[in-house]
């Protein structure tokens, strides 16, 4: 019987890891942003050499607003806007999310932004799924096996989200598995885009709502309470609903905050990403480990890998430093992720039985 393995950066990329939060257009490869510009006649790149490039992203993010975080995507989107641009992006996010041990993925992103060269909203998630597909297959070849899911999101300021609700449930048979809503939270509340919502409901699919990052718990309650989803994108302001006046076992939770833990609602929290956008102070100030204490369906996330110069192991490694996770608290983290997964529950059950659990007994030794 051997010990553990060291909970280092190598050890943890072994590790079997499923992320529900993971935007497309947030995941680029540097190097593929100045090759897919060059193609494409884009020459407003704010730098020309990918590690430059790179450092220009995970700095312009960093300055602690949710609004300027949000302008780097311009650049990321519109070197997407070909089929080639689309499909290899996907290829490229499977391939790299798998290398790092990802083995079930949900990668979102909204098909309105990449429609300037052309293409329908259809064919745009025709080529995306494409992308995926290649990259599993690849991915597998070099013995990294990923499954990614689909989610399309729409944009809260514009009005679209009807369009792409009914695009999730034209194409969940073919990858699609959920829909979401993005963008700035402040003046764009959910219950804008109720009829996306109803209709979603009426077809019985699967919804995840950007909620509880920038704006606080009429977000949360608003996304739970009129629209219904299934999971909280974000959704750390949940703390605005608790209080811990000394021990955490005298913590008091309001109404809404009983709610998401009663109905075991995921939050779909990513640290580094929380940090950057000024949703929180710091890491040690993230309240992951408050909710994780308080038995909250917590999930670990990357957000946009680009933008936070990040992995799924780097997001676990700094949780473990920060508030000295051991492995079974990875692998609770990780199970709980894949129990909230838009997939069906015997594919969910099987990744937990036979890909999570015999990969976590390797490592706990």
């Amino acid at each position: 019987m051997t010990g553990p393995a060291p909970l280092d950066l190598a050890s943890i990329r072994r590790a079997p890891k499923a992320l529900l939060h993971d935007h497309l257009d947030g995941g680029l490869r540097p190097s593929t942003v100045l090759e897919l510009a060059a193609d494409c006649g884009y020459d407003e790149l704010p730098a020309s050499d990918a590690e430059s490039l790179g450092a220009w992203f995970r700095d312009a993010a960093d300055s602690g607003s949710l609004e300027r975080y949000l302008e780097t995507f311009a650049h990321t989107v519109a070197v997407m806007q070909t089929p080639e641009g689309l499909r290899r992006v996907a290829r490229e996010c499977a391939i790299d999310l798998a290398a790092d041990g990802v083995v079930y993925a949900e990668v979102r992103f909204a098909p309105e932004q990449h429609l300037e060269k052309g293409l329908t909203l259809d064919e745009v998630v025709e080529h995306t799924l494409a992308g995926f597909r290649e990259g599993e297959a690849i991915a597998a070849e070099q013995g990294d096996v990923i499954r990614v899911t689909c989610l399309l999101t729409a944009m809260r300021h514009a009005a679209r989200s009807r369009e792409i609700a009914e695009l999730t449930v034209r194409f969940r048979d073919a990858g699609v598995g959920g829909f979401d809503i993005a963008g700035a939270e402040a003046g764009f509340p959910p219950t804008r885009h109720l009829d996306a919502f109803e209709y979603l409901r009426a077809n019985h699919a699967h919804f995840t709502i950007h909620a509880g990052e920038a704006f606080g718990l009429p977000s949360i309650h608003e996304a739970l309470a009129f629209c219904g989803c299934d999971r909280l994108g974000h959704g750390v302001r949940i703390t605005d609903d608790i209080s811990v006046p000394g021990d955490i076992a005298d913590a008091q939770l309001g109404l809404v905050a009983n709610y998401v833990r009663d109905m075991r609602v995921p939050l779909e929290l990513c640290p580094s990403s929380n940090v950057q956008t000024g949703a929180v102070p710091s890491l040690d100030k993230h309240p992951f480990d408050l909710l994780a204490r308080l038995r909250f369906r917590v999930t670990v996330n990357t957000d946009n890998r680009l933008m936070s110069d990040t992995s799924m192991s780097e997001e676990m490694l700094k949780l473990v430093d920060t508030f000295g996770y051991g492995w079974s608290d990875l692998e609770r983290f990780t199970i709980n992720a894949m129990k909230s997964a838009f997939i069906p529950f015997p594919d969910r059950l099987k990744i937990i039985d036979e890909v999570i659990k015999p990969g976590y007994a390797v490592l706990l030794g």
